[in-house]
């Protein structure tokens, strides 16, 4: 299995390489499609994040009309709750999207949070990774558990943060480790008009007070979005692509995803060795370009025998 193979066989070449990430993560057929992926990457990835309840999977909906009508392929990952019972996801966003299941340029896979906080899977950078190099958006929904959802800065390019108006979710916006993370902040349900208005108002002097300050010097558009009515969908989009555009000039993004690559590696230690397995391994600084999925299995075969 290899990406040409994936590219040509379409939504089902890829469900089962998905199942291969999960399956067999540490073999080398995986290793090595993980690897040309990293090396190949075509797609601008967005993350979406906020409360419960605030219209992630609407506006999710919007998006990928949206992207399509551009002729843009997409990939979607909603990471669900997970049901107590199986572990598995519980699929509740999966089934409120409304895409077409003929159509071979959007695919759509839900995963469960399972026991990690921050709002991702576990298998959510290496499924991103090899999605990110066959479409032309990876769109990441979080599980939407509040203040911990941070994690999905270390995955996307674009994060937008979604505010619910009369909700609260303003004050939420406002507190610390939350301001910190959007690249683009949406107002949802925009036809509930003042509400909107002054929740917007709200987040706007939260972003005034310093919340956004570490975007290097990009200012964050607080946007009014009615998915419903698809009101402001197309603004969104156009404020999307200003970031991607943004994150082009210079080696912003070849730094961002460089960053996250080593945040991840770090991560994926942790998760399997303990803190006294980080310890072990020594330097885990990765060398511009290498695939942080080569490195960890080279990382995990030298902690097996010490």
């Amino acid at each position: 299995m290899n990406l040409s193979s994936l590219r040509v066989g379409g939504k089902a070449a890829l469900a089962r390489a998905l199942a291969q990430l999960e399956r067999a993560p540490d073999a080398g057929e995986t290793i090595d499609l993980l690897d040309a992926a990293h090396a190949a990457p075509t797609a601008h990835v967005v993350g979406m994040t906020g409360p419960p309840g605030v219209g992630k999977s609407t506006l999710m909906n919007a998006l990928i009309s949206g992207w399509r009508r551009d002729g843009r392929r997409v990939a979607c990952i909603a990471v669900d709750p997970s049901s107590r019972r199986s572990g598995g996801a519980l699929l509740g966003d999966r089934t409120r999207l409304s895409t077409d299941p003929e159509d071979q340029d959007i695919f759509v896979r839900s995963m469960a949070a399972r026991d990690r906080l921050g709002g991702l899977a576990g298998l959510t950078v290496s499924s991103m990774v090899l999605m990110r190099a066959l479409y032309d958006v990876v769109l990441i929904e979080t599980v939407g558990v509040g203040q911990s959802e941070t994690d999905v800065v270390g995955v996307a390019d674009t994060v937008l943060f979604c505010v619910q108006p009369g909700s609260g979710d303003s004050l939420q916006f406002m507190k610390a480790g939350i301001a910190e993370i959007p690249h683009v902040v949406v107002v949802t349900k925009a036809d509930m008009e003042q509400a909107a208005s002054r929740a917007r108002s709200d987040v706007l002097g939260a972003l005034s007070l310093g919340g956004g300050d570490d975007n290097d010097g990009w200012d964050v558009p607080v946007l009014m979005v009615s998915s419903l009515r698809r009101e402001g969908v197309d603004a969104l989009i156009a404020a999307i692509d200003s970031h991607r555009d943004f994150l082009g000039d210079g080696h912003r993004l070849e730094q961002t995803r460089h960053l996250q690559a080593q945040q991840w590696l770090v991560e994926a230690v942790r998760e399997r060795w303990g803190r006294e397995g980080v310890a072990r391994a020594g330097d885990l600084s990765l060398a511009p370009g290498l695939s942080p999925f080569r490195r960890l299995a080279q990382l995990n075969a030298s902690l097996k025998v010490v």
